[in-house]
Formats: structure tokens, sequence, C-alpha cells
């Protein structure tokens, strides 16, 4: 004779549960209903925080365009950033606890409560008698975890990463579709989003008054940590002013480093070839500008690599064939590091460089760029310094007027910023006498600014010619 099965048995606990689930209650179906109602708003919420966070300036202004009323909808919530966040997160959050209450409430009613207490009775016998305490414990400890899982499974897929990967890809729809409704929220939540907002300001014055730092660092407090981190270190002088160098890589123009239009070597499209090969010989440049009349109209580059095989032609040669036309113009003000990202892409070495009227003020290089951060460098065939200068001592100094500020401040070892305040649009050591005095000076002239001294050594019509720089002296 068979037993009879054990009704108590955790197996048979399980039956209510199917049965009623497969003839649900009315109260069981208003109460999953409402969860996947809620549901479904958690995942329009949780969306919008990502399709209205992610919209590009192109986006904003394609709605401009269009001018309907979502667009405008989504336009006048962007000026509001704050607070539209602070009301998804809200309204999130109130509709994530009202759908682990009602989860709690459709559990409860699915499961009667001595199935939690027989579930518990079953686990805790596994290691001994249980005691009356511990069975209570276990029976709430097995609900909890039943309600928190399910509940953290169904928010965390249903409610957070399907609807946000969804409006990454669909952000201006989704923005659309939630435009009024956001704006509805945010009307009614409005004290709620205000103090909370409010409440965020209060707690990010406070710290950033009293974290140290709170404040983007200066160049000059980078230099200096720069120099307390690295020039601790054996010969470290030079990655010193490497790593300098590239803190202001950012803040270089082209005009800073480029070379003017006085000390290019360029040739007029007319010349012959043997004159031609002459200046090409004598430069000893891989390219050389050519124009037209004269350096205003630059008409191509010539490289001279293209021109090894015609080194045996004649003087009527027509070496203009091997022009080529494709040159790059920059402006002045570019700074250098979006350069060295135009040179890259376009595979190109050289620019050149114009002024605000149109006009060529000079070439720049790629080698130009690299010199601002790793330094001069040298080749085979360069036979003298770039920068002419004469060191009488350690406090003297006698440059050409046309030297770049930039260079007399590594030369002489001072920061590049020394000159900032005074030199204006200037950035040669001429330029600077100019700028402090207004006027072209007299030969022997001696101009003061900050601790350092200008004296004027010679000067035509035009422009100063030699400056005795001084170094003021400890």
């Amino acid at each position: 004779m068979e037993p009879e099965p054990d009704s108590d048995s955790p197996v048979y606990s399980f039956f209510p549960v199917i049965l009623l689930l497969l003839a649900p209650s009315l109260e069981a179906i208003l109460g999953i209903s409402g969860i996947v109602l809620l549901l479904i708003c958690s995942a329009l919420i949780s969306g919008s925080e990502v399709a209205f966070f992610s919209l590009t300036p192109n986006d904003f202004d394609r709605l401009e365009q269009e001018n309907g009323k979502n667009s405008r909808r989504i336009l006048a919530l962007k000026d509001k950033p704050r607070r539209l966040l602070a009301t998804i997160l809200i309204s999130n959050n109130f509709i994530n606890i009202a759908i682990v209450i009602l989860s709690e409430y459709v559990l409860m009613k699915a499961i009667p409560p001595d199935t939690f207490h027989r579930w518990a009775a079953f686990i805790t016998s596994l290691w001994g008698e249980p005691s009356p305490e511990r069975l209570d414990y276990w029976s709430w400890l097995i609900g909890f975890l039943i309600t928190v899982v399910g509940a953290t499974f169904l928010l965390v897929l249903f409610g957070e990463v399907a609807p946000k990967v969804y409006a990454k890809i669909n952000n201006l729809k989704l923005a659309r579709l939630m435009a009024g409704p956001i704006t509805f929220l945010l009307k009614a939540m409005g004290p709620l989003s205000n103090a909370l907002v409010h409440t965020t300001r209060i707690i990010e014055r406070k710290l950033a008054h009293t974290a140290p730092g709170g404040s983007p660092p200066s160049r000059e407090d980078i230099d200096e940590a720069i120099e307390l981190t690295v020039s601790q270190e054996k010969d470290a002088a030079q990655d010193v002013d490497i790593l300098k160098s590239i803190v202001k890589f950012g803040e270089v123009t082209v005009k800073q480093i480029m070379s003017s239009r006085v000390d290019v070597v360029a040739v007029d499209f007319r010349i012959d070839y043997p004159e031609l090969l002459k200046v090409v010989q004598e430069s000893g440049y891989s390219r050389i500008p050519v124009y037209e009349n004269d350096f205003d109209h630059v008409t191509g580059i010539l490289y001279v690599k293209d021109l090894l095989g015609h080194l045996n032609e004649g003087k009527d040669f027509e070496w203009q064939q091997l022009i080529r036309t494709d040159v790059y113009y920059v402006p002045e003000a570019k700074k250098i590091n979006d350069l060295l990202k135009e040179f890259q892409q376009q595979h190109l070495h050289l620019a050149v460089v114009v002024d605000e009227y149109g006009g060529s003020s000079g070439v720049v290089t790629l080698e130009d760029i690299m010199e601002e951060v790793i330094g001069e460098i040298k080749d085979e065939f360069d036979d003298e310094l770039e920068v002419v200068f004469k060191k009488i001592d350690d406090f003297n100094y006698l440059f050409e007027g046309k030297t770049l500020l930039n260079d007399v401040c590594r030369i002489v070892g001072i920061d590049t910023n020394s000159f900032d305040e005074a030199k204006g649009e200037a950035d040669s050591m001429a330029g600077l006498i100019l700028e402090l005095t207004g006027l072209l000076p007299k030969a022997d002239a001696e101009i003061s600014y900050n601790q350092f001294r200008f004296k004027i050594v010679s000067v035509n019509k035009r422009r100063i010619e030699q400056i005795l720089f001084t170094l003021p002296k400890p």
C-alpha cells in the first residue's frame, strides 16, 4: 500500500501558485496589468534621459527648422537641463517604487503566507530542528528575496537596459514622443525638481569652496607641478621642456612658429631652369613655393625630388610642368594642434600662411610644429642655427629684431608667457618694442619692461634690426 502524499511538502506548496497563474483572480490580473503598465512608463522615462541628453547640435538645428509643437517643446526643455534631469529621476524613482510595492502585493496574492512558512521549514530543517524565530526570519527572507530579485530583474532589463539601448539609436524619435509627457511632468513636479536642483547647487558650491583645487589649474600651476615632479631626476631638463611644450601646444598659433615672408625661399615661375637649380642648391630645402609676380600670389609648390630625373636638361626645360598646384592656405590665427591634424589627414608638410587681408605672410611646415614640442630638429644639411643670436654673458643676449618671442624665451630660459600682457598682436622682439613704445625708436634707445631691459643696437628707416636683451640679475 503506497503512502499518501504529504500535503505539507514544499513541492506540493507550489501547486497553489501554478493554479493561481493558470486561473488568476481579478486582483491578480489587475496587479499584473499594473506592473506591465508601470514597466512601460519606467522604460519610456528611462529612455527619455538618454534621448534628450544625446541630441546633437545638428538635431537641434533640424528641430528649429521643423518648428513643430513637439520640436518647440524639446528646444524649451533643452534650456532647462537641470530641471529636466531632476524631473526624469524623480518620476523614474516614483514609478520604480510603485513597481516594487505592486509586485509585493501580487506575490502575496499569488502565494499564501503559509507557503513561505513551509518553504522556510524545509530549508531550515536541512541543518537541524528550526526554532520559531528562525522560521519567521526565513519566511520573511524568502518573500523579500523573491520580490527584490524579480522586481530588480524586470526593472533592469525592461526598465533600464533595453529602453536606453533603443533611445541611443532612436534618440530624436523618442524625444519627440516624450516631449509632451515630460513637459507635463516638469510642470506637475515643479516644486520637487526645483528643490532638488537648488539643493544640488548648494552642495556644488560647498564642494567647490571647500575642496582643494576646486578651480582648474593655471598654466603656472601645471608648469610648477612639472618642475617639482620631473626636475628631480638626473638630466631631466629636456623632459621638463617637452612636457611644458605639450601643455601649451594647443595655445600656440601658426603666426608664432611660421617663417615670415622675408625669410622664405621662393621662386618666380618665370625664372629659367639653371637659375632654379642654383636656388635649390643654395637653399637646401625639399619644397619651394612658386609665385607669380610677388609672394602674395603663390601659385604652387615645387618638390625638389621631382627635379631628380631632369638634372641634365638644358636652359629651355619647362620646369613649370612639375609645379604642384594644390597649395594649402592657413590663417595666422589657426592653432597648431588643429593644423597638425589637417597635415596628417591631407598628407601635407607645408602650408602658406595668409593674413587677414589675404596676403601671404609666410610659410609653416610640419617640422615647425614638431619643433614646438621637442625642440630644434637638426639634420646633416643644417649648417647654422635657425635663430641667429649672440650670447654676451649669462644676462645679455644680442638678437635680431625679427626673432620670435617664443624663441627668445626658450633661448634665455624664461617663461613663454613673460610678455603676454604687453605684446598685443606682436610675435617678434621688434614687434614687442613697437607695442611698448608706439613708435620706431632710435639707435641706443633703452626700453624697460618689468625687470627686463631692451637696448636698440641698430635700426633703419623701416625696421629694428638688432636688440640687446638684458635679463634681471638675482
